[in-house]
Protein backbone atom coordinates (compact mmCIF):
# COMPACT_ATOMS: atom_id res chain seq x y z
CA UNK A 1 0.00 0.00 0.00
CA UNK A 2 1.26 3.40 -0.38
CA UNK A 3 1.86 5.82 2.59
CA UNK A 4 1.43 9.22 1.37
CA UNK A 5 3.28 10.92 4.95
CA UNK A 6 3.69 14.22 2.58
CA UNK A 7 1.75 15.28 -0.06
CA UNK A 8 4.95 18.09 -0.97
CA UNK A 9 6.31 14.33 -1.39
CA UNK A 10 3.92 13.79 -4.49
CA UNK A 11 4.71 16.87 -6.51
CA UNK A 12 7.65 15.92 -8.73
CA UNK A 13 7.93 12.37 -10.84
CA UNK A 14 10.87 12.24 -8.74
CA UNK A 15 9.60 12.50 -5.39
CA UNK A 16 6.94 10.42 -6.35
CA UNK A 17 9.27 7.59 -7.59
CA UNK A 18 11.64 7.99 -4.44
CA UNK A 19 8.08 7.97 -1.92
CA UNK A 20 6.82 4.77 -3.88
CA UNK A 21 10.32 3.18 -3.64
CA UNK A 22 10.06 3.68 0.23
CA UNK A 23 6.99 1.55 0.06
CA UNK A 24 8.18 -1.32 -1.35
CA UNK A 25 7.73 -0.47 -5.11
CA UNK A 26 10.96 -1.32 -6.31
CA UNK A 27 10.77 -2.68 -9.40
CA UNK A 28 10.96 -0.75 -13.06
CA UNK A 29 9.14 -1.83 -15.55
CA UNK A 30 8.50 -1.11 -19.31
CA UNK A 31 6.03 -2.66 -22.09
CA UNK A 32 7.26 -5.05 -24.80
CA UNK A 33 5.55 -6.92 -27.74
CA UNK A 34 4.99 -9.24 -25.35
CA UNK A 35 3.37 -7.44 -22.14
CA UNK A 36 5.00 -5.77 -18.83
CA UNK A 37 8.68 -6.61 -18.31
CA UNK A 38 10.32 -5.92 -14.92
CA UNK A 39 13.40 -4.57 -16.27
CA UNK A 40 15.49 -6.59 -12.87
CA UNK A 41 14.17 -10.06 -13.44
CA UNK A 42 13.14 -10.14 -16.93
CA UNK A 43 9.71 -11.88 -16.30
CA UNK A 44 6.96 -10.27 -18.73
CA UNK A 45 3.50 -10.09 -17.39
CA UNK A 46 0.11 -10.23 -19.54
CA UNK A 47 -2.83 -7.65 -18.67
CA UNK A 48 -4.36 -10.54 -16.40
CA UNK A 49 -0.90 -10.49 -14.46
CA UNK A 50 -0.90 -6.74 -13.33
CA UNK A 51 -3.15 -4.53 -11.02
CA UNK A 52 -2.70 -0.83 -11.23
CA UNK A 53 -2.62 0.54 -7.70
CA UNK A 54 -2.46 4.38 -8.69
CA UNK A 55 -1.23 6.58 -11.27
CA UNK A 56 0.22 9.94 -10.25
CA UNK A 57 0.27 12.96 -13.38
CA UNK A 58 2.74 15.73 -13.65
CA UNK A 59 2.50 18.79 -15.76
CA UNK A 60 6.04 20.22 -17.08
CA UNK A 61 5.38 24.05 -15.81
CA UNK A 62 6.49 25.59 -18.82
CA UNK A 63 6.29 23.19 -21.23
CA UNK A 64 3.44 21.03 -21.97
CA UNK A 65 5.92 18.21 -23.71
CA UNK A 66 7.11 17.45 -19.91
CA UNK A 67 4.19 16.29 -18.85
CA UNK A 68 4.26 12.61 -17.70
CA UNK A 69 2.37 9.48 -16.04
CA UNK A 70 3.47 7.68 -13.27
CA UNK A 71 1.92 3.99 -13.13
CA UNK A 72 2.27 1.88 -9.18
CA UNK A 73 2.33 -1.39 -10.22
CA UNK A 74 1.89 -4.63 -8.18
CA UNK A 75 1.52 -8.00 -10.14
CA UNK A 76 0.10 -11.31 -9.31
CA UNK A 77 3.03 -13.20 -8.21
CA UNK A 78 3.83 -9.81 -5.76
CA UNK A 79 6.37 -7.97 -7.45
CA UNK A 80 5.71 -4.05 -7.25
CA UNK A 81 7.25 -1.65 -8.92
CA UNK A 82 6.02 1.79 -11.64
CA UNK A 83 5.79 2.07 -15.06
CA UNK A 84 6.70 5.51 -16.26
CA UNK A 85 5.03 7.64 -19.54
CA UNK A 86 4.80 10.67 -21.59
CA UNK A 87 1.67 11.92 -21.03
CA UNK A 88 -0.60 13.62 -24.12
CA UNK A 89 0.23 13.71 -27.34
CA UNK A 90 3.93 12.08 -26.65
CA UNK A 91 2.46 8.94 -24.64
CA UNK A 92 3.82 5.60 -25.75
CA UNK A 93 0.88 4.16 -27.99
CA UNK A 94 2.43 0.40 -26.17
CA UNK A 95 1.96 1.36 -23.08
CA UNK A 96 -1.43 3.19 -23.69
CA UNK A 97 -2.77 -0.02 -24.95
CA UNK A 98 -1.34 -2.20 -21.98
CA UNK A 99 -2.89 -0.08 -19.61
CA UNK A 100 -6.10 0.13 -21.17
CA UNK A 101 -6.35 -3.57 -21.47
CA UNK A 102 -5.21 -4.16 -17.20
CA UNK A 103 -8.12 -1.26 -16.83
CA UNK A 104 -10.51 -3.15 -18.80
CA UNK A 105 -9.57 -6.41 -16.99
CA UNK A 106 -10.09 -4.89 -13.63
CA UNK A 107 -13.28 -3.63 -14.61
CA UNK A 108 -14.59 -6.85 -15.81
CA UNK A 109 -13.93 -8.82 -12.72
CA UNK A 110 -15.15 -5.67 -10.16
CA UNK A 111 -18.34 -6.67 -12.44
CA UNK A 112 -18.51 -10.13 -12.07
CA UNK A 113 -18.13 -9.56 -8.15
CA UNK A 114 -21.04 -6.95 -7.92
CA UNK A 115 -23.28 -9.76 -9.53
Amino acid sequence: MINIKNPDDMKTLASCLNSIIKDGYTEDFKVTEEGLQSLETEKIYKPDQVHIVNFFRFEGASDPSESAILYVIETYDGAKGSLTDAYGMYADPDIDKFVKEVENISKKHATEINH
